[in-house]
């Protein structure tokens, strides 16, 4: 196992290369993408000779914060949320704190980052990152929680930052209707996970408008193409597709916590699109499925933790059962 291997999933190049086969022969499940993505309609067309359209961007703006059950005048559409991180980092301008296991890049943002605990109180003027639900272990947070813990960080001069990367599974857990001017809230949403499409790289930031306003003048006038922008637009309006896919998604799940949990495994998460395991041999069991070239999520700062993608269907579901049986 390289390090690339630890730091991001979808590396079925570097996978291949080290255990054999052809990228396509992989199982990727180290990702936690829908396996079965967002298709869009046969009439929408991409006018790729056109720059993108001002008021494209701002009919995506307004499609996704209905979906959000936020303000569209708080929404702004980013060329991916671990950019907008980045880029919010240096706008608030305050030492980071980020919830662990968490995503690296929540700490990478900040040049001065420490680890905190859920609701813990903060130190003076500090930008908080919480992902709810949180990746890698899947633990969801209550709506009422995490906005007790915004208003004490806010109370300290400190903001709080939502990444609800995974949140379009779990819309009752979200605080994007609760962003306003007078909160220090910010809510950042991804269009990849749950529509399955993380190659669009399209994502959202909820902040209030004086935050909105300084990272509008950084992502300058087209931050997306307009592929983006069309393909946003429709799915974010396809309400039946979103509808059926909330349905769907907890019984794929279960599927698999059945497999797991016949191997002797303890399957956690509240997200339906991955599980976790811990308290596992990781790199043996990261071994055995990648000789089996299947993919899946270890991590650098946990050796006893694995993270595995929900299987499109019964045949990769199989291919999983059949290779942790071996």
């Amino acid at each position: 196992m390289t390090p690339d291997l630890l730091h991001h999933g979808g590396r079925l190049a570097e996978a291949a290369r080290l255990y054999g086969g052809d990228p396509a022969q992989w199982l990727d499940l180290s990702t936690g993408l829908n396996p079965v993505p967002w298709s869009p309609p046969d009439n929408l067309r991409i006018d790729w000779h056109a720059l993108p359209d001002p008021e494209a961007l701002a009919a995506l703006e307004r499609t996704a914060a209905r979906h959000f059950g936020a303000e569209p005048r708080h929404v702004c559409a980013v060329p991916g949320s671990e950019t907008a991180l980045r880029l919010l980092a240096g706008i608030l301008d305050l030492p980071g704190r980020a919830l662990a296991p968490a995503y690296r890049t929540h700490a990478e943002a900040f040049a001065r980052s420490r680890p905190i605990t859920f609701a813990a109180p903060a130190e003076g003027a500090e930008a908080v990152v919480l992902a709810n639900p949180n990746n890698p272990d899947g633990l969801l947070r209550g709506c009422t929680a995490v906005l007790d813990w915004h208003d004490a960080i806010a109370a300290q001069g400190g903001w709080l930052i939502a990444d609800e990367a995974f949140a379009d599974c779990h819309p009752q857990a979200s605080v994007a209707g609760h962003v306003a001017d007078d909160r220090r809230l910010i809510v950042l949403r991804s269009f990849g996970k749950f529509f399955g499409l993380a190659g669009l790289r399209l994502g959202f930031v909820i902040a209030p408008s004086e935050v909105l306003d300084r990272l509008r003048n950084l992502i300058g006038s087209w931050p997306l193409h307009t592929a983006a922008l069309e393909l946003g637009r429709a799915a974010y309006a396809d309400a039946a597709w979103i509808a059926h896919t909330r349905a769907e998604l907890p019984g794929r799940a279960a599927v698999l916590d059945a497999v797991l949990e016949r191997h002797g495994f303890t399957p956690q998460g509240a997200c339906p699109l991955f599980r976790y395991l811990s308290g596992v041999d990781a790199g043996a069991l990261f071994e055995r499925l990648a000789k089996a070239r299947i993919l899946t999520r270890p991590f650098a700062q946990r050796s006893d933790a694995l993270r595995l993608g929900v299987p499109a269907d019964p045949a990769a579901l199989d291919r999983l059962d059949r290779a942790l049986h071996g």
